[in-house]
Formats: C-alpha cells, structure tokens, sequence
C-alpha cells in the first residue's frame, strides 16, 4: 500500500520531533534504605512508579537535545505512616507539622551530550498543606508532586536561562 504525500510527510514530522524530543532517567539508589515508604513492596514499587512518570511528565517541558539523568537517594512522604489493628493495609496521617514531604537528589541535564548543569539537592515543602495544590486531594502523592515541580522550575527551567 502507498502512502499518500501527506501521510508520509505527517510520519516524517512526528518521526523526527520524537527523535528530537527531551528525556529523563530516574534511578533510585538503595530504595529500600529509604526513611519513609509503604511497608508493602506493592505500594512502594506504586511510589516509585508515579514519581518516574511525575519525572517524566515535566521533562516534555525541556527543549529537544536536552536529557535530564536524576538519581534519588532518600525520600520521606508527608505524613505518617500509621498501623491500623483491623486492616491489612497502613494509614499515612497528614498533621501537618514536622511532617513535610523531602527528597534527596543528584542530577545533571546535559544537551546534546554536554553538561550544562549538576548539582545534588534536598527538597522540602514544610508549608505542603498551607499552599494551594494544583494536584487533587485523591492523589496520593501531591505533596511530593507539588515540591518535584518547584524544584524542577527553579533548578532546571530556571538552568535554560542562564545557559542561553
């Protein structure tokens, strides 16, 4: 079958716009020595997962040649976990004291293979439930999401400008 000019130009565009296209590699270092994860290795892999693809989803913002390498070392989710005698699973309380969300990072965004920025950094949001939270109460990780974006704002946007 023969492709018509149009169909074969619109596959040529989105062909190199994704080859083009900015990424980002999250590794975990020693997950397991982490200060505040689900006990379950269900939930925490779940954690894991959503804050991968939470890392994935700001990285469409960087511009093409651009790759982000993150490796986290230590997080500790807003709130506490708590134990409950009649369930199978635990309770995470949010009293909203010492309870923030942190994270401990390295990373290094480089464009097209040259480094223009690394650091290693600790995120807090002590304030989490006194801001406005763009991220649904029913997401489990809002906090945290709400502290990665400030982050990547400041330390990686914020890179573009002084790079350019």
């Amino acid at each position: 079958m023969r492709l018509q000019p149009r169909t074969w130009l619109a596959a040529a565009l989105l062909a190199a716009a994704g080859a083009a296209s900015a990424g980002v590699t999250v590794n975990y270092e020693k997950p397991d020595e982490f200060i505040d994860m689900p006990r379950s290795l269900h939930e925490r892999d779940q954690v894991l997962r959503e804050m991968t693809r939470h890392f994935d989803k700001l990285a469409k913002d960087l511009p093409p040649g651009q790759e982000l390498k993150i490796t986290v070392t230590d997080i500790d989710l807003a709130g506490r976990e708590e134990p409950r005698r009649w369930a199978m699973d635990d309770i995470r309380i949010m009293r909203g004291g010492a309870d923030w969300p942190t994270l401990k990072l390295s990373y290094t965004l480089e464009e097209n293979g040259r480094v223009i920025r690394m650091d290693t950094e600790g995120l807090k949001n002590m304030m989490y439930q006194q801001r406005i939270n763009r991220y649904s109460s029913g997401d489990a990780l809002r906090y945290e999401k709400q502290m990665i974006d400030d982050w990547f704002q400041k330390s990686v946007m914020g890179a573009q400008v002084s790079q350019r």
